[in-house]
């Protein structure tokens, strides 16, 4: 491959063996492992295998107190900590390793969290990255989508008209465009999150009794559906939350095909997408799958936001926390009691979703315009 001993200067090796005979391990930049072993005649012979993917395996953690909340386990797949922030890096990082290889640059539009799940992607892939965020994307996004490399312009007042204006820079730059929720690729990716959950409670024989996940414009939905799939759990009900306000799928449900909405008044807007994506909504309407659509508000996802704080130490966005507002809110429950659910629930899993645009400042922006 020509590499050198120069290429890893700036690595941090760890080395095992003899003074004339041993093995240094590194990571590149990229993360992928590299071995030298180096002997008496001074040479070195690399090993490199190139990291497939971008996304990290995530953990599943037991959450004590939300289990208590709803008499059955509940596991946390915490998607917060991928390197991006959110589980789009998965679907984002696949698409564009399969797309962007050749790419003269990246275009997406985003509320917040494809943007910085391309922006990442971009950088590690040594490509420039433009991301297109509505107006309404928070300060403290655009100066971390800046961090990352990226050339932030604002477009319009919500992502629909970001994204005309990340349409019209790929067809007149001739950017790879990176669609933030709707395309098969970034389900594809998004589905490795199932079969990491497979992978950790399969050799017991488990499975979730329902899977709970927050929809934007439903590619974490269509992933998460391809991801149960892939494992054979199709009977798994998936519990699919939005906020008031940013309520796409839940309109298209109630009206029986996809609509768009008039605008987003919620305050959660990386849920922000006024038209759910076509496969999300045909896949709601299927009756081998059971897909439950629920709404909170604003005020209820907040609460959920701060509860998990305090109980699991982990801050996360609005649009997170309408996931995890139907366990802090009672509606599990109500489900139950509802004969959606069943009344012996197996253990309930949680996609914890993350989210890019937070931090305390921003709580206490949040807290200031939905308690007054």
């Amino acid at each position: 491959m020509g590499w050198t001993a120069n290429d890893v200067s700036a690595a941090s090796p760890v080395v095992l063996g003899s003074e004339l005979d041993f093995v240094v391990f590194i990571r590149l930049g990229n993360n992928a492992p590299v071995i030298f072993q180096y002997n008496s005649q001074m040479s070195f012979e690399i090993e490199c295998t190139m990291a497939k993917h971008f996304h990290v395996n995530t953990p599943l953690l037991e959450s004590t107190s939300m289990s208590k909340r709803v008499g059955t386990t509940v596991y946390l797949k915490m998607e917060n900590s991928q390197p991006s922030g959110s589980f789009k890096i998965r679907g984002i990082g696949h698409l564009c390793q399969q797309l962007a290889t050749q790419s003269k640059g990246v275009v997406c539009s985003s509320g917040g969290n494809a943007g910085m799940a391309a922006a990442y992607v971009a950088r590690k892939m040594g490509l420039p990255a433009t991301i297109v965020v509505p107006s309404s994307t928070p300060q403290l996004v655009h100066q971390r989508l800046k961090d990352q490399g990226a050339t932030v312009k604002s477009v319009g007042k919500v992502w629909d008209d970001a994204n005309a204006e990340a349409l019209r820079l790929a067809e007149t730059e001739e950017l790879t465009y990176v669609p933030p929720f709707d395309n098969p690729l970034l389900w594809q990716g998004h589905a490795t999150m199932i079969t990491e959950v497979a992978a950790s409670l399969g050799p017991s024989g488990v499975k979730p009794g329902a899977v709970l996940v927050s929809v934007g414009g439903g590619g974490l939905l269509c992933g998460v559906i391809q991801g149960l799939k892939d494992v054979g759990w199709t009977d798994v009900p998936i519990i699919a939350m939005e906020t008031v306000g940013a309520d796409c799928l839940n309109a298209a449900v109630k009206a029986g095909r996809v609509v768009t909405l008039d605008d987003i008044t919620s305050e959660a807007k990386c849920l922000g997408a006024k038209t759910v994506c076509k496969k999300a909504f045909e896949c709601s309407q299927r009756s081998e799958l059971t897909i439950i659509s629920e709404l909170v508000t604003d005020q209820q996802a907040l609460q959920a936001v701060e509860t998990f704080l305090d109980e699991e130490r982990v801050l996360v966005e609005l649009a997170c926390g309408a996931s995890l507002a139907a366990v802090y809110s009672g509606l599990i429950r109500r489900l139950q009691d509802e004969g959606r659910l069943p009344t012996v629930l197996g253990p309930l899993l949680v996609i914890v979703c993350g989210g890019s645009s937070i931090d305390m400042k921003q709580l206490a922006n949040l807290k200031h315009k939905l308690k007054t």
